[in-house]
This record gives C-alpha cells, structure tokens and sequence, in this order.
C-alpha cells in the first residue's frame, strides 16, 4: 500500500506556496491574470478571512453556482482553509434543480455568476428565492429556504439584494492572520471539505461527502500516473463542478506545484489557443471536446507540440479519437481515468507508459492505494480474470458518505468498506479493467450522467403523462442520447414538442428527450418488471440507429 497524504487541503497549498513560491499557480491568458503559487497562496488567505468576517464557519455548507471563474478555484481553497463545505451545483441546473441543491445540502451562502450560456442565473434565483430582490440589509429570510442566508455575486453590477466577491476580498484584508491560522491549526484532513451531487437510480440527487484526504491523496495518485512536476502546466477546459475539474485537474495540479490554465467556458478554439499561448504540457477532456478540437478549421495552424501528457475520460474513448490526439495533438502520454463521484472519482487509470491498445481497451488499473475487485452480481463472490461482474472499490478515496441519507450509503458501502459502483467490468490478470456495462439504467451523453428515475419523477408532474420510461439510446457524437416512451392519460393529446417544452428551464437541457415516443403499453416481464432494454432495441430500429451503435 502508498503511504497517504496526512494533509488538510489548505495546508497543502501552504506547503506549495513555501516550496515553489515563484512556480506560476494560475493563468487565465484571456484575463491577462497570472498568480504564483506564492500569491495564489495569498489570495486564499484574504478571501478565507473574508469567509470569517461574513459569518461562514467550520461545517458551514456554502454552495457554488458558476462556470471555471478565477474566483471558483479561489473559493475551493479558501473554504477548505477554514473547513467551510463548499458544493459544487452544475452549471447546467435550471430552477427546479437548483432549489432542490440548495435545500437538501442546507447551504448558508450560493456564490454565482450572472449566467451561463442559456440560462439567466440571476432571474433563475429569484424565482426560487423572490424574497431576494427585497432583502436590502442583513440576511436574508426565505422561508422555502432556511438556512439560505447570503448571496454573493461574481462579477459586475451587483443584482440587487446580494453581495459581491470583491467586498468579502476587502473585508478579509482587514482580519488578522493570527484567527485564520488558528482555524486552520484546528482542521482534520478526514472531515468533509467537500459535496459534489450525483443523481442516483432512486431519482433525486444525492450530496457526496468528500474530504480534504479524499480529494488530496486521489488528486496526487492522478497526478503521479502523469507524471506530473513542477514544470508542468495543465490546460482544463472540463468544468470546475465536476470532480474532473475539481479532481483530476485543480487537485492533481496543486499536489505537484503544476501550473493550472482554465478555459472558462469550453470553446475549441480557446483550448487551442491557451495550449499553444501557455505551451500546455497537458490537458483534459471528454471525448468530444477533443473532438471538436480536431476538428477545429483552423487546427493545423496551432502549434501544439509542448504537450505530452492528460486525461480522456467521462465517457468511452473512441480507438480512432485517441490515435488522432496521439499523432495530431502530439499527447504520446494520454491516459484515461475510471471512477465516480463516490471514489473522489479516480479508482482506475491508465499509465504513460501503457500501450495505446490498453489505453483504449481498458480504463487501466487500480490508482495506488486503491483495492479494485470484480464480484458476481447474484452471490457477491469475488471472479477470476476474465469473468464479468460487478466493479467494487476500497480504499482511501471513498466517500464518507451521502449527505443526510445514510440507507443510500448503506446501498453502496458495504460493512467492510467496499463501493458497489453499479457497473459491470471484466479485469485480466493484470488488473487491467473493461467497463463492459451498466446494472442500473445510467445514462452517459457527452460524460453527463443522466440518471432516467430523476427525468421520469419529473415528468409525472405533467397533468397529460400517466406514465413513463427514459431510457438512452446511441449516438455517435454524445455517445448516447435520452428518449422517452410517454403513456398519456386517456382521452387526453400530446405532442413531442409540448414534452421538451414543458422541461425547458426546469431541468437541464442534457436531460431534456431527443425522441418522444407516445405508446399503450411497456413491455415487460412475467413479473411485472418492465424491459428498457427491449424499449432500446425497439427504437434503434425504428430511428434507423444502427449505423450509430456501431460508432458509438
């Protein structure tokens, strides 16, 4: 077993900051902003302080709804330097998800920008809190909401009834050291630092304790199989809220002194230009960012031959895709990561120095550290090499926990510490995994997970709707795409557009169904239970996917 990091995550980068002090931190070219670890070190600080002036204290939850802004890396260590609990809301969440976030982790304070792509955040929050606009002074009061108490804003032109970042950076100025580093002497790196949210096949969204040695150790092993130093840089276009981010990217970086360069907002033509501008040695993406990366008109006037090394991953890596990134983005050294929210997420992942035919085949092996074994479904006995199961995982990276449901995690973490992950997987004799397929009915499109029940407990809110299935179907851009078989109430008429409408700003637009199907009836079992499987069959045919499912 690898001896672990016994370190909180804000003294981890007080150890970076005195080790490589003039080590660039972070770049965000476009911005022209450029912090050393030094300074990034010191910036953490006035906001964490900041954090204390405003009232935020260990344990607190504090909730962020934004794309990769400086100010959300910023925030992820500031918390964690005075154990605040910082959750991380997707930046696709509309209304009713976003309500759901803020009241099921019992979120003191939501840190947001003005919007993102087509989703307006700002009037978004005032639906969910109208008493928002009117609480001028002191905090804020919203009974649907208890604990919400702050919203502050990132950015410019300040909504009415919140705050903005830059006050809480004034105010930390004027707090001594001395009480932030008490807080800090006062951490332990196995409290929670940390809660991402992952649908679940029982429908809502569950809140994944993680923390400061969960985040920290997996970040570091992600990193060691990079071989990531000091004179790395990293280009991270995948977003913050994710653990591919927050993980894979900020934690893996960090742990090694890497210099971080984000792309705010996923652009190929961004990543092109950091990469080349910054001479990246590495970057991160799901399969179609490289992609669209590729296949960008002007790719061939960037030079890209600084990179080496990075992660694929989200979803299954298409073999042509990652030749192309090999021979065409110069990344000899790609690998690709297996895991979850639960698993901080890295339970496998591919080495260097691997074959490019074990780096597409397979999503490597265990992280070190970590346990890796494939049970049979029915019994729970341990395989031998070569036979499918189901993929369990032990070790330092497992979560603590669902916030507030512990019958959840009781379903996952069995009583000898082992995570069910819900996915079946074949290992050969060299601890080498294929994730071969899925037990519960997750969805992947574009590396989102997609969970059906959470679509389905929406959709029965509609007056028309008596029942309904969600299940994917392929696709050879997104890997898999959502369709809906609809049974209507009788006597009543629907059409598909009235289905997608009627989910348009109250669910994320990745959840929304692509195809609609109204029918009488599921198929089903002897038993009762229905068949999605059949249900798929049945429309790859109908909507001529085949061609799809071969190049999915």
């Amino acid at each position: 077993m690898s001896k672990q990091i016994e370190l909180t995550i804000g003294a981890l980068l007080d150890d970076m900051a005195r080790r490589y002090p003039d080590n660039e931190a972070l770049v965000y070219n476009e911005r022209g902003l450029r912090y050393t670890y030094r300074e990034f070190n010191e910036i953490c600080r006035i906001v964490a302080k900041g954090l204390m002036r405003l009232g935020i204290k260990k344990g607190d939850n504090i909730s962020i709804w934004a794309y990769n802004v400086p100010e959300w890396v910023i925030l992820q260590f500031a918390s964690a330097k005075i154990g605040a609990i910082l959750v991380t809301v997707n930046t696709s969440y509309k209304s009713a998800e976003l309500e759901y976030i803020l009241d099921q982790s019992d979120s003191t304070t939501l840190f947001m920008v003005k919007s993102f792509k087509d989703t307006d955040y700002v009037a978004t929050l005032n639906t969910v809190v109208p008493e928002l606009a009117d609480s001028k002074s002191g905090p804020l009061s919203c009974p649907k909401l208890p604990f919400l108490k702050r919203v502050v804003f990132i950015g410019d032109g300040t909504p009415s009834g919140m705050l903005n970042f830059t006050e809480i950076v004034e105010m930390g100025r004027d707090v001594p050291d001395a009480e932030l580093n008490a807080i800090e002497a006062g951490l332990d790196c196995h409290e929670t630092i940390n809660m991402q949210y992952t649908s679940g096949t029982t429908g809502f969204p569950k809140g994944v304790m993680l923390t400061h040695y969960n985040l920290i150790n997996n970040g570091f092993q992600i990193g060691e199989c990079m071989k990531f130093t000091e004179k790395d840089r990293l280009c991270i276009p995948v977003p913050f809220f994710h653990c591919f981010g927050s993980v894979l990217a900020v934690m893996a970086s960090v742990s090694h002194a890497t210099a971080m360069v984000p792309v705010e907002i996923f652009d190929p033509l961004k990543v092109l230009q950091a990469i080349e501008k910054e001479r990246c040695t590495a970057v991160h993406g799901v399969p179609t960012m490289f992609i669209a990366e590729l296949e960008h008109p002007d790719f061939d006037k960037f030079d890209l031959t600084s990179l080496r090394t990075g992660i694929m991953a989200g979803s299954v890596c298409p073999i042509e895709v990652m030749k192309r990134v090999v021979r065409d983005m110069h990344i000899t050294e790609i690998t690709s990561v297996y895991g979850q929210t639960e698993s901080s997420p890295g339970i496998t992942q591919t080495r260097t120095e691997d074959s490019i035919e074990l780096r597409v085949a397979t999503v490597g092996r265990a992280l070190p550290g970590a346990e890796v074994k494939i049970i049979d479904i029915e019994s729970g006995a341990t395989l031998p090499p070569g036979k499918q199961g189901e993929l369990c995982a032990r070790g330092y990276m497992v979560m603590k926990g669902y916030y507030k449901m512990p019958e959840e995690t009781s379903k996952v973490i069995d009583p000898d510490g082992w995570l069910h992950t819900g996915d079946l997987a074949i290992m050969d004799e060299n601890g080498y995994c294929k994730i071969t397929g899925r037990i519960k009915q997750m969805i992947i499109r574009g590396g989102e997970n997609i969970y059906p029940k959470e679509i389905e407990e929406f959709l029965y809110t509609h007056p028309k709707i008596s029942d309904v299935q969600i299940y994917g179907v392929p696709d050879r851009k997104y890997g898999e795409q959502v369709m809906a078989s609809i049974i209507l109430k009788k006597g009543l008429e629907m059409g598909e557009d009235e289905v997608r409408e009627f989910c348009r700003g109250k669910i994320a637009n990745y959840k929304i169904p692509k195809y609609v199907k109204f029918v009488d009836t599921f198929p089903m079992t002897a038993s009762g239970k229905i068949q999605k499987f059949k249900m798929r069959d049945m429309a790859i045919k109908e909507l001529l996917l085949e061609e799809e499912c071969e190049n999915a």
